[in-house]
């Protein structure tokens, strides 16, 4: 059963260690919070938690902020796009 009052939850985020023990945290806390109906946002997540967040595949599931306002979602760089193994290299 959903939970009355406000459905957003931002989490400071700035202390947090990043590491798979925290990745690990946040998924679950993000999941729980779910099935109330809520949602959890990061805000001042470091770049190295921002980072592993991607890598894991978990940052388009936490919302990350920047500062009190909504980062705008920046083109990732560096990944390639999927082709056949034959292509020769771009």
């Amino acid at each position: 059963m959903p939970l009355p009052g406000p459905r957003t939850i931002v989490c400071d985020a700035s202390a947090l260690d990043p590491d798979a023990l925290t990745i690990d945290a946040l998924a679950r806390l993000q999941l729980s919070s779910r099935r109330f109906g809520l949602e959890i946002r990061l805000r001042h997540a470091s770049n190295e938690l921002r980072e592993l967040l991607a890598f894991v595949g978990l940052d388009e599931v936490l919302r990350l902020e920047a500062g009190g306002q909504a980062e705008q979602r920046e083109q990732r760089v560096g990944f390639e796009e999927e082709r056949e193994l034959g292509d020769p290299p771009a």
